[in-house]
């Protein structure tokens, strides 16, 4: 299917559609002017040719004067072509009412003659014969420029000049003016594409400027957004400068927006840290008490003993997601992480092992290789990532899902995947599966008990490993990937 012509220009650049603008004004002037030219010129030279054929009707009959004033005696010559002074390519004829007595032209400069076919005697016929110049065209001949005069005997004497000549000079003025305009347009292309580019190089820098705007990540974390437009791109005396500092303002505007979100960001965090921090101590009470209460189950009566079962749940349950908030607290904060050497084999071999007997109802699978896979980092931190990873795929997919864990080790990665042939994430969900408390619904008492936070908490580990974490997804296989630099430590990781 084609586009359209004004969705092919919707695409242009700025300056090509200026040069091509410049390019066909330039064009459409030169063209005008050689139109007028060209008529104009011809105007001139038909003037001139009449002027010459004139005179030369005035030989034709014996009159030096305009033809319109025969002399008084009775003309008798019955050859005038003959008459001196006649040019080559005259043409003569003379009409006796309807009858050519002759009808011939010049053709050469030893006075050759020429006879004109009788097929075009009828346009001798019907040309007036009042001494105006008309053009015809006699066949073979090609155009003439005529006029016809009837003299006292009552004779009419045709005289005729070609037109090769205004055509010829007019063919040639074109092809000048023609040659002239097709240099003046290359030229003015190539001068044109010199002067917009120079005239267009402030934009250039205002674009640049708002590319390295952004190629900053202005979603989360610090920004210290310190790009602006130079100064010479700020005079608001030019159409330019007028974008460029309306363009510094909206970036001082937003550098204020993002400073302010970071202080409330930094505020939320410190609050989440001392407030996961405090809420330790009354859970890990609440918790000791609900398990001392279950140690004299027999003393203490079964709703009483039910109720603080579900008081020990829950308390385990909250610790999980004070635990977790704690933890990316850290990591937002920007703690130093542990950096040893980690088995990343038998850490994933460990994490399966337990999967099996959390969900005995799903079939495991380890693809690993025999060699032990290092890399350099956290271990526990590491091993949460794992949990993490299966704990979600046990958690989101039916019993009977088959769940397979790839460990590979790359020349500079080690790649860690966890695939699972359940329901697959719906695709308005996928670029939400890592952010904080996302669900694939809007329940938050799941029978799963899950907080939001473990995807989460494995991309935020990842990241300060300075490793990668990706999703893909379809109606029938969901694919988690890690990848996390090999041992030695990378740089960055304290």
């Amino acid at each position: 299917m084609c586009s359209s012509p004004r969705a092919d220009r919707r695409g242009q650049s700025l300056r090509a559609t200026l040069l091509v603008r410049l390019v066909a004004l330039f064009a459409a002037v030169c063209l005008l002017i050689g139109v007028v030219t060209e008529v104009a010129l011809r105007a001139f030279l038909v003037d001139k040719l009449d002027e010459q054929l004139v005179a030369a009707s005035g030989r034709a009959h014996g009159n030096p004067g305009p033809p319109k004033d025969p002399p008084p005696q009775q003309y008798s010559l019955r050859d005038p072509i003959e008459m001196p002074g006649l040019g080559v390519g005259t043409f003569i004829a003379v009409l006796d009412g309807t009858d050519i007595v002759s009808a011939e032209r010049l053709a050469g400069p030893d006075a050759a003659r020429q006879e004109l076919p009788e097929s075009q005697y009828q346009v001798l016929r019907d040309l007036p014969s009042d001494g105006k110049p008309y053009s015809r065209t006699l066949g073979d001949f090609g155009d003439y420029r005529m006029a016809a005069v009837r003299t006292e005997a009552g004779t009419v004497i045709v005289t005729g000049l070609p037109l090769s000549e205004v055509d010829d000079t007019l063919w040639s003025a074109g092809l000048i003016l023609g040659g002239v305009a097709l240099g003046g347009i290359v030229v003015t292309g190539l001068i044109g594409a010199v002067t917009i580019r120079r005239t267009l190089r402030p934009l250039d820098r205002l674009a640049a400027t708002a590319s390295r705007v952004t190629e900053l990540p202005l979603d989360k974390g610090e920004v210290a957004l310190s790009v602006r437009v130079p100064g010479r791109d700020t005079d608001t005396r030019t159409e330019v400068g007028k974008v460029g500092m309306a363009l510094n303002r909206m970036l001082g505007h937003v550098a204020s927006a993002l400073d302010a979100r970071q202080r409330s960001e930094s505020r939320v965090r410190r609050f989440v840290a001392d407030a996961s921090h405090e809420l330790r101590t009354p859970l890990a009470a609440i918790r000791g008490y609900a398990e001392l209460v279950a140690r004299h189950g027999d003393t203490v009566p079964r709703d009483i003993r039910f109720a603080m079962g579900r008081v020990e749940s829950e308390s385990r349950r909250m610790t999980n997601l004070v635990e977790e908030l704690l933890l990316l607290a850290r990591l937002d904060a920007g703690r130093p992480l542990a950096s040893e050497q980690v088995d990343l084999s038998r850490l994933v071999a460990d994490a399966v092992a337990d999967a099996h007997v959390a969900g005995p109802e799903h079939t495991w699978v380890l693809d690993a290789p025999a060699e032990p896979v290092t890399i350099s980092g956290d271990a526990e931190q590491l091993q949460q990532v794992v949990l993490n990873l299966l704990g979600n795929a046990r958690s989101h997919t039916p019993d009977g899902t088959t769940v397979v864990i790839e460990l590979a080790s790359e020349p500079e990665h080690v790649v860690l995947k966890v695939r699972d042939d359940g329901p697959g994430i719906p695709a308005e969900l996928l670029p939400e599966v890592f952010e904080r408390f996302a669900r694939g619904d809007s329940s938050r008492s799941r029978t799963a008990g899950g907080t939001g936070l473990g995807l989460a908490i494995v991309a935020a580990v990842v990241a300060a490993h300075h490793g990668t974490v990706r999703v893909e997804s379809t109606e029938e296989t969901t694919e988690f990937a890690v990848g996390l630099p090999s041992w030695p430590p990378a740089d960055g990781v304290a």
